[in-house]
C-alpha cells in the first residue's frame, strides 16, 4: 500500500517538539539475563544520556518509574506481555498505559497493528491523552500508520514491520526506511525504529524523513552485539578453513 493523502500533523508538546530529530535508546534488558535488573536499566539509561540521547524508550512499570525518577529527558513507557489469545505484545491493556502514566511516562507506546487484540488502537489512544501523556502508535506496515495518525496519536513508530505475520519476510532484512519514507511523505511524524545498528542507518532514517530515530540493540544489549561478533568470527573461520 503506497498511502497518498497528505495529513495535517497532530499537535505535539513543546518539550518534545524541540527534540526533533534526536536520538531515543532503547535500554531494555533480555528477560532473565544477567543484565535483566532495574539498577542495570538505570544506568544504562544514565549512560545513553550522558551520550546524547534526546529520549529513552524503557519497559516495565518498575523499570519506568526508576529510570523517569533518574533522568531528565522523557521516558517513553511499554509494557510487554505474552498473552494466549492475541499476538499483539506491546502495552496491550488500558491498565497497562494508565500505569506506566503513573510511573512517570511521558511518552506511552503501544501496538497500533490491525490484529486481535484486547483493546482496541482508540481506547488505548484515549487512555494515552487522559493521562496527559504523547501517544505513540508501534506500526507494521502503511495502513497500521495511517490509521493510527488519523486516530490522532502524535508519533507513528516503525518498530513493528518485520515483526508481524504480514510483514516478517522483513525480519532478515534492513530496516523499513520505505515505510518510514511513505508515511513521512504524507504528513506522519515518523519514529524510525527496527534494525538500526549502525549510524549511518540512522543517519539514513533521518534523510528518509524520520522525526526521531530509535535505537536498542546495537547500543544497549549486549548480548546481541556480543554474538554479532562471534558469528562474523566464525564465518571468518571457517572461510578460512575452505580457503586452507
Amino acid at each position: 500500500m503506497s498511502p497518498s493523502p497528505a495529513m495535517p500533523l497532530s499537535p505535539l508538546p513543546q518539550w518534545l517538539a524541540v527534540q526533533q530529530h534526536g536520538l531515543v535508546v532503547s535500554c531494555q534488558s533480555l528477560p532473565g539475563s544477567a543484565m535483566d535488573r532495574t539498577d542495570i536499566v538505570v544506568a544504562m539509561a544514565q549512560a545513553a544520556v550522558d551520550g546524547g540521547a534526546v529520549a529513552l524508550r524503557i519497559e516495565g512499570v518498575a523499570n519506568v518509574r526508576a529510570v523517569a525518577a533518574a533522568v531528565r529527558v522523557p521516558v517513553i513507557g511499554i509494557v510487554k506481555r505474552d498473552l494466549q489469545d492475541s499476538p499483539v505484545r506491546i502495552t496491550p491493556f488500558v491498565q497497562d498505559v494508565q500505569d506506566l502514566a503513573a510511573a512517570g511516562a511521558r511518552i506511552i507506546a503501544f501496538d497500533a497493528t490491525h490484529r486481535v487484540r484486547p483493546a482496541s488502537v482508540q481506547a488505548l489512544r484515549d487512555a494515552v491523552h487522559a493521562a496527559g501523556c504523547v501517544a505513540m502508535a508501534d506500526c507494521a506496515t502503511d495502513a497500521d500508520g495511517l490509521a493510527a495518525w488519523a486516530l490522532g496519536c502524535e508519533l507513528i513508530g516503525t518498530t513493528l514491520s518485520g515483526y508481524t505475520e504480514e510483514t516478517a519476510h522483513l525480519s532478515g532484512e534492513d530496516p523499513d526506511f520505505g515505510l518510514v519514507e511513505r508515511l513521512a511523505r504524507v504528513g506522519c511524524r515518523v519514529v524510525a525504529e527496527g534494525r538500526l545498528r549502525t549510524p549511518a542507518q540512522a543517519a539514513q532514517a533521518l534523510r528518509s524523513g524520520a522525526f526521531g530515530v530509535t535505537v536498542g540493540s546495537a547500543i544497549t544489549r549486549i548480548e546481541h552485539i556480543t554474538e554479532w561478533f562471534a558469528h562474523a568470527l566464525q564465518r571468518a573461520h571457517a572461510d578460512a578453513g575452505v580457503q586452507a
